[in-house]
């Protein structure tokens, strides 16, 4: 049995080497005759095969004196090259552009609900009466490198965070010095003054205020040494972005304010934006349903509307959150291309909702008190002539409603820190202009 398994395994392989020598002989043969066809696609005895080669003779004496001209054109074709592999590149940019453009277009359909999943995970709605929704906004990573120095001031100054900020150039000193002295009082410690000159800096740190002064740029500067207060004003937005990037909660004040009690402790920070109102009672303050008449409708005359007045872009408390720095950005945005007062855009951006050609924004807001966080109309319409009011402590006074302010500031002083009861008198409720 072995013996013919081994005879058998010897035919085998002697057929297999016949085999594979007859297949290279044909493939040989295939590649050659490939070759010759290249070559003499007329065959071997073509009488235009002379004249091909005597053509081909004398092109190449051609090739010498063409060399510089083939040179050249090598060169203008590289350069070609190298022209539409530009061109090709930026047209790849574009196109991952346009789809990057189309993947955000894409993701813009559930952003609500791919937020809510980044937020917490997802819940069932809880029995009729108990559901509440997201007001508080997470806030940001702080970022140290936007500021490194204004870093290390707000390390020292801030307590817990937050700290109030105002900004101040040499118009307003004497109601910055009463705005200090009344913060002081009232045993605040974390606030800062941002000196928008010189001036100021240096009447700070005689003084013993936290200051901080921003590097030079001449068209911030320009304004801040010159501006009046609306000007100025413009100009917190794109210094409150720093501070938020940096992790800290400010609250945003102007100079014309008296302090009366820490305002720390009474603030909710349960919302992006809390602000004081320039409302003078309940319904202008939080709002209310204003019905229009319009007889000529007949049986639909009546149409109703919410209403409310403006928060008071002088003073707000406002947390480091995405909402937030949108906001700023947004109104820095507008206010640099628009001549407008920038209370206006403050709240034009914090409420009006989205509609066609408009994506309105998403940030929580809070209304303060009216009577703690107090503006002068409040003070002098209501509050003085009422018995009961006039013994309520506010925690702030903001004469914001009256062109003389510094005067008004040291009654408000007089009548709620040094108890004169006709202090506030012989001002009139108004002004005379």
């Amino acid at each position: 049995m072995t013996g013919r398994r081994d005879g058998s395994l010897m035919r085998n392989s002697a057929n297999s080497i016949r085999g594979s020598r007859i297949a290279i002989a044909i493939g040989i043969g295939v590649f050659i005759g490939c070759v010759f066809a290249f070559w003499f696609p007329h065959g071997f005895f073509d009488p235009n095969s002379q004249i091909q080669a005597h053509r081909n003779a004398k092109n190449s004496f051609q090739v010498g004196s063409a060399s510089c001209e083939s040179a050249e054109r090598v060169n203008m074709l590289k350069t070609e090259l190298v022209s539409v592999s530009e061109k090709n590149s930026e047209l790849k940019k574009q196109v991952r552009e346009l789809t990057e453009k189309l993947r955000l277009a894409d993701q813009g359909r559930d952003q609500a609900q791919k937020q809510f999943l980044v937020l917490g995970e997802q819940h069932k709605a809880g029995p009729f009466g108990t559901v509440k929704g997201l007001r508080t906004n997470p806030t940001v990573v702080p970022d140290e490198s936007v500021n490194p120095r204004l870093a290390k001031i707000l390390e020292k100054v801030a307590v817990r965070n937050e700290l109030i900020v105002a900004l101040a150039n040499a118009n307003v000193k004497e109601m910055l010095e009463v705005w200090f002295h009344n913060i002081q009082r009232a045993g605040i410690t974390n606030y800062l003054v941002v000196a928008l000159d010189d001036e100021i800096e240096n009447f700070c740190t005689s003084k013993g205020v936290p200051v901080y002064k921003r590097d030079h740029d001449e068209g911030f500067d320009s304004i801040a040494r010159t501006g009046g207060n609306h000007a100025v004003s413009g100009l917190k937005f794109r210094i409150l972005r720093e501070f938020l990037q940096l992790g800290y909660s400010v609250l945003l004040s102007d100079v014309d304010i008296v302090y009366l009690q820490n305002p720390f402790d009474h603030i909710f920070r349960d919302s992006d934006v809390e602000s004081m109102s320039d409302g003078h009672n309940n319904m202008t303050a939080y709002g209310y349903n204003d019905v229009f008449d319009e007889p000529s409708m007949g049986w639909s005359r009546y149409a109703h509307t919410m209403r409310i007045w403006v928060f008071n872009s002088g003073f707000f408390y406002i947390r480091p959150t995405l909402p937030s720095i949108e906001l700023l950005d947004r109104v820095a945005a507008r206010l640099s291309r628009e001549k407008a007062w920038d209370q206006a855009v403050f709240n034009e951006e914090l409420f009006y909702p989205s509609h066609p050609g408009y994506d309105g924004l998403h940030a929580s807001r809070r209304t303060m008190d009216f009577y703690k966080f107090m503006n002068s109309k409040v003070l002098f319409k209501t509050v003085r002539k009422d018995a009961k009011l006039s013994k309520l402590m506010p925690v702030i006074v903001h004469v914001n409603y009256h062109p003389d302010k510094l005067p008004r500031m040291k009654a408000v002083v007089e009548f709620y820190v040094s108890g004169k009861q006709d202090a506030l008198k012989p001002f009139p409720d108004g002004s005379d202009w």
